[in-house]
C-alpha cells in the first residue's frame, strides 16, 4: 500500500512511437514540449517524462535535441512560475549505448528511465536492454545523482531489477514503474499486477500505466491497490474514449479526477520529491 495519501502524476508527453500525423495534438518540438509540460504541471502532473524527435518527427537519442526540450521546459517552469521534476528517458531509440547516456552527463535531471530487461516490444522489434548497458546506466545514475524510474514491462524484469540491487547498480528505496499492455509484455489486467505487485522489494514506491485500451483499467487497478502514483500521457494512449482523440493535459485531468473520486490527493512536485527521496537539483 501507498506510504502517503499524495498522489503522483506522471505526464509522459510524447514517447518514441506515436505519429503527430495521427495525433495532431502530440508535442514534437522542444517549444511544443515545453509548452504541453507547462500545461499538464497546472493541472496536476509533478513529473514530466521526455522522448524527443528530430526535425522530420522521428526518434533521436541525439543529445542536443534532449538539451532543447530541457532547457526549453525549465525556462517555461521559471517563465510560468512552475515547477516540474523532469524524467529523461534512456531508451533505446536510434544510436550507442554511448549515446543513450550522452544527455544524462550533460544535463543531469532529477530522474531518467532505467527499462530493465530486453523484450520482443510488439511481437516486431527488439527493446534492446543489455546486461552491459543497465550496468553502465545504473552506475551513471548513482554517480550523477539521477533517481532511476525502473520500468517494468514484464515479470522477468523484476528478477533483473533485484539482480542490479544486489550488485550495487540500483540502490534502494527503489522506484518502480509498471507498464503494461505492450504486446510481448505482460498484459495490462488486475492478474498482471496482483502477481507482479508482490514481488517488488519492500519499501518499493510505484506507479503504473496501461497502454491503449488498458489505459483506464490500469488506472483505477493502480487506485485501488494504492499506488503511489499514475502515468499517463500521449506516448502510453491516445484515445479519451473510442472516436475520442486525446491530449496530454486532457490525460492528466482525467487521472486527477478519478484520483479525487478515490480519495487521494494530488502531489505537487516537492511532495513527490519527498515520498521518491529525490533531492531538488
Amino acid at each position: 500500500m501507498s506510504k502517503s495519501n499524495k498522489l503522483i502524476i506522471t505526464a509522459a508527453l510524447t514517447g518514441a512511437g506515436t505519429s503527430k500525423s495521427t495525433v495532431p495534438a502530440l508535442p514534437v518540438t522542444a517549444e511544443e514540449i515545453a509548452a504541453d509540460a507547462i500545461r499538464c504541471a497546472k493541472a496536476g502532473a509533478s513529473i514530466i517524462h521526455i522522448h524527443v524527435r528530430d526535425e522530420t518527427g522521428n526518434c533521436t537519442m541525439e543529445t542536443r535535441y534532449f538539451t532543447e526540450a530541457f532547457r526549453a521546459i525549465k525556462a517555461a517552469c521559471i517563465k510560468e512560475q512552475q515547477d516540474l521534476i523532469v524524467n529523461l528517458t534512456t531508451s533505446n531509440g536510434p544510436g550507442t549505448d554511448e549515446l543513450r547516456l550522452a544527455h544524462l552527463e550533460e544535463l543531469r535531471p532529477e530522474m531518467c528511465s532505467f527499462d530493465a530487461g530486453t523484450m520482443n516490444w510488439g511481437n516486431n522489434t527488439i527493446f534492446e536492454n543489455s546486461p552491459q548497458f543497465l550496468e553502465k546506466l545504473g552506475s551513471q545514475t548513482r554517480k550523477l545523482n539521477i533517481k532511476p524510474e525502473v520500468e517494468l514491462f514484464d515479470a522477468s524484469m523484476i528478477g533483473n531489477m533485484n539482480y542490479y540491487i544486489k550488485n550495487g547498480f540500483l540502490f534502494p528505496p527503489i522506484h518502480v514503474q509498471f507498464v503494461l499492455g505492450v504486446p510481448g509484455g505482460l498484459d495490462g489486467t488486475i492478474d498482471s499486477l496482483n502477481f507482479m505487485l508482490p514481488k517488488i522489494p519492500l519499501e518499493t514506491t510505484w506507479s503504473i500505466t496501461g497502454i491503449g485500451k488498458t489505459h483506464m483499467s490500469m488506472m483505477l487497478a493502480g487506485l485501488a491497490a494504492g499506488a503511489d502514483g499514475l502515468r499517463v500521457g500521449l506516448e502510453d494512449n491516445v484515445m479519451m474514449a473510442k472516436g475520442v482523440q486525446a491530449s496530454n493535459v486532457k490525460l492528466v485531468e482525467r487521472a486527477v479526477t478519478l484520483a479525487k473520486i478515490a480519495g487521494r490527493e494530488i502531489a505537487t512536485p516537492e511532495e513527490a520529491r519527498k515520498i521518491l527521496g529525490i533531492t531538488r537539483k
